[in-house]
């Protein structure tokens, strides 16, 4: 690009940081001297995608192979891609400054459903065709990853395949096909599909042929090639102590989301919450050693300098050795002034000693997740704590001079009745109790109680995919169902989700291919950053729908059939449908599960494989 025309751009927008590269730590290589590079998208913001640490990992996983070079790209913002469009200037990566189209992978992370209208817009911007149909052999091959994959045919048509599963092997063994074909010159877009199709983990929708029934649901998926598997199986990093972690990482200009260390203790989770999918998709559990961790912690504090390290997990009070491990770390922390966070405490697992240890840490407040507002509909989605679990972990933190509690609710939960939705209310008033009756509690400070509650969403891969969404308004009368109950409350302050959001939300977790349409037909209508509230535009996307002949409820608010072939159906997360099944009866019937390390409930993850827990008394 024209050095003086892409400094004029820059100095018209806001937060220039966001786009010119150059930041302490990135990688550069000669790229005449590389065999194949790949671009890393994230659709969302550069605040948002520089703090996301999947991207962190493959980004040094590609750059630690000499013949490849990964760059990065995050969708611009409305001022910027203002600009590119009147100024006709494709998207381009950050460290080389070169075009995403001149690159041979365009890969996107896909964290949320939210995101998939910058998918589209970015490959627009990006100046490539945005249909697989439609580009030709000069176009980067497009590959999607992250959660989303686990159900990816509503951007199917958009992407030429999928790395379903943990992507550090995955993708340097798509790169090495790429670069071996190119070199013994059977490349051609076609068959370079054709053999990605026969590694584990690679899905490439193109490769299969989807038939519906007369009442829309999905008759079969059917491979068009005999050689590539009927269904594909996630890939899992087995030994997390001897897999990839950075030593250093990129450090941004301008502020991002998580400016901290963050440091993954552990993948899977051990619990088996019925609405969640991580806790599904992301079995079996794998820990890593103290020893590791401790060591990557000192590594990377030395490389940044920053004085915050968050533990991260789905549920860091589940990693056997914390104890040693928050003690090891302490030894040096104190002393650097660096402070440990844990975000994803669960109640039952919160004690006076773990508190001690996280004390520094510059908060006046705790998060915990109850979910449900009664012991019944915790019962139900299989949340295995009570009242008091929660009132005892909330007099551990005041105790220690916490007066702020956060606690996640959600609405719309299979069963729930209006008497549990009033429970969250209930539950709200027993916390600010238990301040005022703690004699430790700071009596100078009066409690802050923030219930904070999302619609629910049934996800693939949980045992309440089969269940409906509440329809909109349903919703909306749950929430003000709580609201009439909280309003009086002192020291009591809620939040909601917007259940129009939660509803399109819905609509594309269970949706299939035809849903590409939809997308596109949004594209075109420039809808975009769909999870930001102020461009969110239900009524735009309803409108979308209309005019592609599509009812949203057909994906969300309907009851699907435990017969009928999901869309999701075509990968395999290692999860049996059959358990989710049973989870799902024993969830009408208020029968918990107990967690993995009481008793194996037969989900059918081991299979592939996993390491033990770091501690030898606790097997996983």
């Amino acid at each position: 690009m024209n050095f003086d025309l892409k400094e004029k751009i820059l100095r018209s927008v806001t937060k220039p940081g966001r786009y010119i590269g150059g930041e302490f730590g990135e990688i550069l290589k000669d790229k005449n001297a590389v065999k194949c590079r790949f671009a890393f998208a994230f659709p969302d913001t550069y605040e948002i995608g520089m703090s996301n640490l999947g991207v962190r990992i493959l980004y040094g996983v590609l750059n630690r192979e000499e013949d490849i070079w990964c760059e990065r790209c995050y969708s611009p913002w409305v001022d910027m891609e203002e600009q590119l469009r009147t100024h006709n200037l494709p998207m381009w990566a950050h460290e080389s400054g070169d075009p995403l189209k001149d690159f041979d992978f365009l890969g996107f992370t896909l964290q949320y459903e939210m995101c998939y209208t910058n998918v589209v817009n970015l490959l627009d911007l990006a100046q490539i065709p945005l249909l697989s149909k439609d580009r030709s052999e000069e176009d980067p091959i497009v590959i999607g990853g992250g959660p989303c994959t686990y159900n990816p045919e509503p951007v199917c048509d958009f992407f030429d395949l999928f790395s379903i599963g943990e992507g550090e092997d995955a993708l340097v063994e798509i790169c090495r096909l790429y670069i071996n074909m190119k070199e013994n010159g059977t490349y051609s877009r076609k068959a370079f599909l054709h053999e990605a199709a026969k590694l584990q983990g690679f899905y490439v929708p193109s490769l299969y042929d989807v038939t519906y029934k007369a009442d829309g649901t999905i008759e079969a998926y059917t491979p068009i090639y005999d050689d590539i598997p009927k269904r594909i199986t996630k890939r899992i990093m087995k030994d997390l102590d001897q897999s990839y972690y950075p030593e250093k990482v990129v450090m941004p200009y301008i502020e991002t989301v998580h400016d901290r260390i963050m440091l993954e203790v552990y993948r899977g989770c051990i619990r088996g919450c019925r609405f969640c999918q991580a806790g599904m998709t992301y079995r079996p559990v794998r820990e890593k050693t103290p020893e590791v961790l401790n060591k990557q912690a000192k590594t990377l504090y030395e490389a940044t300098g920053y004085d915050e390290i968050s533990l991260s997990s789905l549920s860091i009070s589940d990693y056997t050795c914390l104890d040693t491990l928050t003690t090891e770390l302490l030894e040096w922390t104190d002393e650097a002034k660096v402070s440990l966070s844990l975000p994803s405490l669960r109640v039952n697992s919160f004690t006076p000693e773990l508190m001690e240890k996280i004390s520094g840490v510059r908060a006046s407040g705790i998060t915990f997740a109850p979910e449900a507002g009664t012991q019944r509909l915790r019962d139900v989605i299989n949340k295995n704590l009570t009242e008091e679990d929660l009132l005892r972990a909330c007099n551990v933190a005041f105790d220690y001079g916490k007066s702020t509690v956060k606690l996640y609710f959600m609405n719309g939960l299979p069963t729930e009745t209006d008497d549990d939705i009033r429970g969250i209310a209930e539950l709200a008033r027993s916390v600010v109790s238990a301040y005022y009756k703690n004699p430790n509690a700071m009596k100078n400070r009066a409690p802050t109680v923030t219930v904070s509650v999302s619609c629910f969403i049934p996800k693939p891969w949980t045992p309440f995919q089969w269940e409906p969404q509440y329809t909109m308004e349903e919703l909306r009368r749950k929430q003000t169902v709580l609201f009439e109950a909280v309003s009086k409350m002192k020291h009591v302050t809620y939040k909601w989700h917007d259940a129009k959001t939660s509803h399109l939300e819905g609509v594309f977790a269970r949706g299939d291919r035809r849903l590409s349409k939809a997308l596109l037909a949004a594209h075109r209508r420039g809808i975009k950053f769909d999870s930001w509230d102020e461009f969110f535009d239900y009524d735009a996307w309803m409108a979308v729908f209309e005019e592609c002949g599509i009812d949203p409820a057909f994906y969300a608010n309907r009851a699907y059939s435990e017969d009928e072939v999901l869309a999701w159906d075509i990968i395999d997360c290692g999860v049996t449908k059959e358990f989710l099944k049973r989870e799902r009866k024993k969830a009408y019937a208020g029968v918990t599960t107990p967690s993995c390390r009481e008793q194996c409930s037969g989900c059918g993850a081991n299979k592939l494989g996993g390491e033990r827990s770091c501690c030898p008394k606790v097997t996983s």
